[in-house]
């Protein structure tokens, strides 16, 4: 019996090892919606990368060169 002392840490390490995981798990699978947009984006079905630069560009996120460079390899 006395060779069984370091079970107990070992499985209690291992248990919030795995809630630990599952947790984030959780987490990464609620924010994923498989697309790929930058910050402050919306996320609305139907939104097109013109009107997501659009958006940055009138938040100021992107200069005008910036701007009209993305702009240019959109069309």
């Amino acid at each position: 019996m006395m060779g069984w002392g370091w079970f107990w840490p070992i499985l209690l390490l291992l248990g919030v090892s795995l809630l630990v995981y599952g947790t984030a798990q959780l987490v990464r699978g609620r924010g994923s919606s498989g697309s790929v947009v930058g910050p402050g984006a919306s996320l609305e079905a139907g939104v097109t990368a013109r009107q997501i630069l659009d958006e940055r560009y009138a938040r100021g996120e992107i200069d005008d060169e910036e701007y009209r460079r993305r702009r240019d390899e959109l069309t």
